[in-house]
């Protein structure tokens, strides 16, 4: 499935109305990109479930393990499509674990390493979100890594699905995908890009010019 990587109203919203996004991913910087902060969380579900989001990814925050089950579980209670997403950090990974026996539903966030996709099996999590294009800029293969997860995922038959996230070109994200990744969020621009094939939009005007030249035919003639 594919997911929107945004805050941004008006951006989240006209990818949303074309059908191809299932929902919405968003954690503190993305918000602070936008503008937001975590009290506009609440709107900015509102909006995102009203423009045909399924899913809409919150993450939580907090300095230690009680701190950050707290605001996990505000969040929680904004609405029935909210996931909460939470960092794989030792305390993250600990509320995680929480969560998920709680009844939850859990993304193990900012995720780096091929070993973190065993913690994510282990604690139950049912998504990590690895960053390829932090791990690409680290000098690491993001791409090569989050494939090696998907096959440890699959060969011990993990019910653990991976949303790549921070991925930076379509070339990439088509790699993930032949590679059995089926989950991606994308950020707007990439997003857009998507939709829009050059080629395709010089076919659909030469379309357009056929049917207008009155030779087609009007419907129904």
């Amino acid at each position: 499935m594919l997911y929107v990587d945004a805050a941004d109203r008006s951006a989240v919203e006209a990818l949303l109305s074309s059908g191809a996004f299932h929902g919405v991913t968003t954690n503190p910087l993305i918000l602070e990109r936008a503008g937001l902060s975590g009290a506009d969380l609440p709107e900015l579900y509102r909006w995102a479930v009203a423009a045909g989001a399924q899913e809409v990814f919150m993450q939580g925050w907090g300095s230690d393990a009680e701190a950050l089950r707290r605001r996990c579980d505000d969040i929680l209670g904004i609405g029935d499509r909210v996931i909460i997403k939470v960092a794989a950090t030792p305390h993250g990974i600990a509320v995680a674990a929480g969560l998920v026996r709680d009844g939850a539903r859990v993304l193990l966030t900012a995720v780096h390493d091929e070993r973190q996709a065993l913690i994510a099996d282990a604690i139950g999590a049912h998504w990590i979100a690895p960053y390829v294009g932090r791990m690409t800029s680290a000098g690491l293969d993001g791409v090569g890594s989050v494939l090696r997860m998907q096959r440890v995922l699959d060969r011990s038959g993990s019910a653990t699905r991976i949303i790549a996230a921070s991925i930076r070109s379509l070339a990439d994200a088509v790699t993930l995908a032949e590679g059995g990744v089926a989950d991606l969020t994308l950020g707007p621009a990439l997003a857009d890009e998507l939709l829009s094939h050059p080629m395709t939009v010089v076919a659909d005007a030469d379309f357009e010019r056929a049917a207008s030249t009155g030779t087609v035919g009007a419907l129904g003639a």
